[in-house]
């Protein structure tokens, strides 16, 4: 789903930026180290994803069913695992689904169709985001130039994270059906209402084929599971307290979601197409020793940066793939200038950097 419009700062607020020409020697450094990491290891994706996935919902029912503090501590377990077991949307955007078999459609039985976010949401919205050409500009449906826009945008940009989990709800239960009857509508579902995109001029192409066709199996499959929670809670079955919970930890997963967003980038871009080496500056690494981000940044995450020089790299072999290019490129090399030390330093500099906009 799309956020609300921002208002993006007048040509004449930008500020000149150098243009950043490719350090071909990190590049091919990059490459060429970690050739050998490149196979997904599927013991490992389903193994994360399923365990994940049954400590969240585990949790999920601790918090609806325990007393007090014990039902707030299963709720903040049921946040972090459900988080993580919902980013595996990013590395299905990636795969070759023939390396882990049945990986995507376990997750979406698992977590897609459930959480009313399937995996469509994702892909074929994902892969623009990393083309050469629309990073950061007006066509990249994940950027909007943050740093460059007023400070009130950054807390209403988390802020509309928190009701998201109610817009899916709406979404799957009324306008897809609504949109299968109504002329017209489809159209519109399908361009603004069927990508986890946060620029608000993004409009979805109409998917054909095989792909349109799977988007459409699993969108009734949301709009089915949707519409059975609606009537379940009306008829009294689940109560009215229980569903309040879920919505509420998805709430906070989406939030949390939203925060690691803001500083996946330091959304710098003015609109300009990028070089190579000026996406990954534009983006973020938070590497150890510091040990949070395995918590807000999962599923290889911490390694942003890294991941848009080598997006096809599975999550498991980011950190090893870091140690490689840590240990080979000189000091001087831009490799080392895209890693921070935590998520307060970054979200601090960002909000600093609307200040007076």
């Amino acid at each position: 789903m799309t956020t609300l419009a921002f208002s993006r700062a007048a040509p004449a607020d930008r500020p000149a930026r150098e243009r950043v020409a490719d350090d071909k020697t990190m590049l091919r450094t990059a490459a060429e180290l970690t050739r050998d990491l490149n196979a997904p290891r599927r013991a490992v994706y389903w193994g994360d994803m399923l365990g994940s996935a049954a400590l969240g919902y585990g949790a999920l029912a601790g918090a609806v069913l325990l007393p007090g503090g014990w039902a707030i501590v299963a709720g903040v377990v049921a946040v972090l695992a459900l988080y993580r077991a919902s980013l595996f949307i990013h590395e299905i955007s990636h795969m070759r689904h023939a390396a882990v078999p049945g990986f995507k459609a376990g997750w979406n039985a698992m977590i897609g169709v459930p959480l009313l976010a399937p995996s469509f949401m994702y892909e074929g919205v994902h892969n623009l985001h990393h083309a050469r050409t629309r990073y950061g500009t007006v066509d990249d449906p994940e950027y909007l130039p943050l740093a460059l826009m007023k400070p009130w945008t950054v807390p209403l940009f988390v802020a509309l994270a928190a009701l998201a989990p109610v817009g899916f709800l709406l979404r799957y239960a009324l306008l897809t059906p609504l949109s299968l009857v109504v002329p017209g509508l489809r159209r519109a579902v399908v361009e603004r209402f069927s990508s986890l995109a946060i620029n608000p001029q993004f409009r979805r192409r109409m998917p054909e084929g095989a792909a349109g066709r799977e988007m459409l199996r699993l969108e009734l499959a949301a709009s089915a599971w949707a519409i059975a929670l609606v009537a379940l809670v009306a008829t009294g079955v689940v109560p009215l307290r229980a569903i309040a919970i879920a919505l509420l930890v998805l709430s906070a997963v989406m939030v949390l979601n939203q925060v690691r967003t803001l500083v996946a980038h330091l959304w710098e871009n003015d609109g300009e197409a990028m070089s190579v080496t000026a996406q990954y500056l534009d983006s973020v690494n938070v590497p150890p020793p510091t040990l949070l981000p395995a918590l807000w940044a999962p599923v290889g995450l911490r390694y942003h940066a890294l991941h848009h020089l080598l997006p096809g790299l599975p999550y498991h072999s980011l950190g090893e793939a870091h140690r490689r290019l840590a240990r080979a490129v000189d000091a001087g090399s831009p490799y080392h200038r895209a890693s921070y030390a935590g998520l307060p330093g970054l979200l601090g500099k960002l909000v600093r950097s609307t200040v007076g906009r």
